[in-house]
């Protein structure tokens, strides 16, 4: 098994680089901050994101992109959205080669309204772009680092690419299915995190099962038109990176996005939650720059809608919620 490099020391970061180690590969860990990196080496654990998990020795925690991305086959990127940009504009000097190049980041970025993988194809350029990928799919950071069983998918516009992922990544208990519907993939798990805000908010507001399932299924419709309006297929919105990310994150108690929306829907004022977690819930990011790019293409996207006039308008979550129930009437097919 040749090295493979993981860029971003996160609880997400780490826990693909467990299971890429456990799949046979030397991996390479790399963090911006040195005396991060320097703890993670001596201790052998992720103490700040994923405590109590032991890093094997073929995990190699290093604060030098260059080192990192030295004779690597592949280069998975998970970094918070907002960083992918700076990121992959570090990694135009470093790359050695043609590596594969994976976002496992999810979002949309503002002002551009481009996705993770085309800020990576734009920045490194046509040279590198066709061996861009995508890995995203339901699986929380935690479950997969102790190998807790965990299907996710693989995209890419060329199949091949996709197919030398899902067997770097593959193992027996983190499956990977491949696809080429890159944007169904990335726009799936990019407005999850804005419905689970929702769901989050429902719960916090002491709604039962039957809000958020109603919310889980009309944030599916919501995906799906903003997904199918910029070419997606159907069929991948309800798989893996669609349905199944989307369930996981609006009903799991680790996710960190209904975790946001439920102390919201409790009371708690948004800068507060941010200021108490240790990592970036994209939802809160990414419904302003989903909302840019569904009104830039013309699609309606209510609880979208209603997220962002909770989150940067203020608007009380009760309201917020009234406003969608109260909407005018409709076919659900529409």
């Amino acid at each position: 098994m040749g090295t493979v490099t993981v860029l971003g020391g996160g609880s997400w970061g780490t826990a693909l680089a467990l299971q890429l180690a456990r799949a046979g590969h030397s991996v390479r860990l790399w963090a911006r901050d040195a005396i991060f990196t320097a703890e993670l080496a001596s201790c052998r654990e992720n103490k700040v994101y994923l405590p109590g998990v032991p890093l094997p020795d073929t995990i190699e925690p290093t604060a030098s992109l260059d080192e990192a991305c030295a004779h690597s086959e592949m280069l998975v990127v998970v970094c918070p959205s907002k960083g992918v940009r700076a990121l992959a504009k570090g990694l135009r000097n470093a790359v050695r080669g043609r590596p594969i190049v994976v976002s496992a980041a999810k979002g949309v970025e503002q002002g551009t309204h481009l996705t993770m993988s085309a800020i990576l194809r734009e920045v490194l350029g046509a040279d590198h772009a066709p061996h861009v990928a995508v890995l995203s799919g339901p699986s929380f950071a935690r479950e997969v680092s102790v190998g807790v069983p965990t299907a996710v998918t693989s995209a890419a516009a060329d199949i091949r690419v996709a197919e030398r992922v899902q067997q770097l990544f593959n193992g027996e208990t983190f499956r990977v299915y491949t696809s080429t519907d890159v944007i169904g993939v990335e726009i799936g798990g990019a407005v999850k995190n804005v419905i689970a805000v929702a769901a989050g908010v429902s719960d916090g507001l002491g709604f039962g099962f039957n809000s958020r399932a109603a919310l889980i299924t009309r944030g599916l419709a919501e995906i799906a038109r903003l997904a199918l309006r910029l070419g997606a297929d159907r069929q991948t919105l309800s798989g893996l990176s669609g349905l199944g990310d989307l369930v996981l994150t609006c009903t799991g108690d680790q996710s960190r996005n209904r975790t946001v929306g439920l102390r919201l829907g409790r009371g708690e004022p948004l800068d507060q939650i941010v200021a108490s977690m240790k990592e970036v819930a994209e939802g809160v990011h990414n419904t302003r720059s989903v909302r840019e790019l569904a009104a830039s293409v013309g699609v309606e996207m209510p609880i979208t809608e209603r997220m962002y006039q909770l989150l940067y308008e203020n608007k009380p979550p009760r309201q917020v919620v009234f406003e969608l129930m109260t909407r005018s009437l409709r076919r659900e097919t529409d």
